[in-house]
């Protein structure tokens, strides 16, 4: 069969090397993908956009292409899968009204609220002077999040109330994240663990992954701004078995039911971003796609052909997904500057030593150099180096190991990724 994959990230760069493995495909089509992945795959960067939804129709159509999966968060929540469903497309991805789960903070909120699913205590607002009596009066710490999508980077866990009040005004007056900052929704601050818990979701069919833990934050030691994520592992053996059940039965599941009883079912990647606290797992965000970057540790575990995964959810089939044992682990290099502003076209090769079997680049913002031998920087997220390996530690240190073989001028990360399962907190 014929399958077009949208995006040209790190997520579709990982989602393109699984597919590919698949013995169902005749040809993926990855639209616009990136310089990595079209090492791979064929890749339509200059035919189409990731916003021109007719066009990704038109393609589809001229493909023949009986799947389409849908990468990244912007055009499900503008309604693709809607244009290629009334193509007679199948799709492997929400609707505009199921995205909503991750296109509205406050959607999410209200959902969860009525159908008690654990989430923090929360209020939403669109006065600005409203916003700010609320944190004086709830005092700090407090989170602060743009309703809106921003990349990762529309939340504030703010430890003073003097941050808190900064966020409110960068994002309803100074639009720091445009019209997504407009409606800002405060909560209370949930104290614990966050992990990554995902599953594969049509209407009520609910296949879950194992779990990841990603690392938001930019610096060693969880300091600085929160990014879209510095690195990520999998499994969580400190968190998996009984917070991983109940997670199941009183968050994942009662979301896919409550959108099919809100009318609006959902089909696609329902991911759910947890604290785990002292009272038990609570939701801190839905997404409506796979993690980035926990769709790079995650995949590389599964031994499943996700084609057939998806089909098999698509059809309402009985679905058991057959995983790795072994751990995987993945840092994240990126732009200096992130999640600020960062320059663009910074030159840099990649390590020539590596195992070529358990370990892989999946890139973001990168572009092949084409004065020189190598790659430059295209965005904040450069690349993430995975390992498979048979513990986390191993993972992790064979991960610094080829990370550690050079300098990275330019770019920066993290040394303490998996710092809460490792006996060691640094690979420097």
């Amino acid at each position: 069969m014929n399958i077009l994959l949208v995006g040209g990230g790190g997520r579709e760069h990982a989602l393109a090397w699984k597919l590919a493995d698949s013995d169902m495909v005749d040809e993926i089509i990855v639209a616009p993908g990136n310089d990595a992945i079209a090492q791979i795959l064929e890749c339509r960067v200059e035919d189409v956009a990731m916003d021109d939804h007719e066009g990704l129709v038109q393609l589809a159509k001229e493909e023949e292409v009986e799947l389409a999966i849908i990468g990244p968060e912007a055009p499900l929540v503008a309604g693709l899968s809607d244009k290629l469903n009334e193509a007679g497309i199948r799709v492997f991805g929400p609707s505009k009204a199921a995205a909503q789960l991750e296109g509205s903070k406050q959607f999410a909120k209200d959902i969860m609220k009525k159908y008690q699913i654990p989430t923090a205590a929360f209020e939403s607002f669109t006065d600005k002077e409203k916003a700010i009596a609320y944190v004086k009066q709830q005092g700090a710490p407090i989170v602060i999040k743009a309703d809106g999508l921003a990349a990762g980077k529309g939340v504030t866990v703010a430890e003073t109330e003097a941050e808190a009040l900064e966020a409110v005004e960068q994002m309803m007056e100074e639009k720091a994240f445009g019209e997504a900052g407009s409606s800002v929704v405060i909560e209370e601050c949930l104290v614990g663990e966050e992990l990554s818990f995902m599953a594969f979701v049509h209407g009520t069919t609910v296949v879950p992954m194992v779990t990841a833990q990603d690392h938001k934050r930019a610096f060693d030691g969880d300091k600085g701004p929160n990014t879209g994520g510095m690195g990520a592992y999998s499994p969580v053996p400190h968190l998996d078995g009984e917070w991983e059940k109940k997670a199941e039965e009183e968050i994942l599941r009662p979301m896919a039911e409550a959108m099919v009883k809100e009318g609006n079912p959902f089909t696609g990647i329902l991911y759910a971003g947890l604290m785990i606290t002292e009272e038990g797992p609570k939701v801190i965000e839905f997404n409506t796609r796979f993690g980035d970057p926990e769709a790079q540790v995650i995949l590389p575990r599964l031994k499943s052909d996700l084609v057939g995964v998806l089909l098999d959810v698509l059809d309402g089939k009985e679905v058991t997904l057959d995983w790795s044992e072994n751990a995987c682990a993945g840092v994240v290099l990126a732009s200096e500057g992130y999640p600020g502003s960062y320059e663009k076209g910074v030159p840099f090769t990649l390590p020539m030593t590596r195992s070529e079997e358990t370990q892989q680049f999946f890139h973001a913002g990168s572009k092949v150099n084409s004065e020189q031998v190598g790659w430059k920087t295209n965005g904040g997220r450069v690349f993430l180096l995975s390992t498979q390996a048979p513990t986390l530690e191993e993972a992790f240190d064979m991960t610094y190991q080829v990370l550690n073989q050079k300098s990275w001028d330019g770019l920066f990360y993290r040394s303490d990724i998996g710092h809460r399962v490792l006996k060691k907190t640094e690979h420097k």
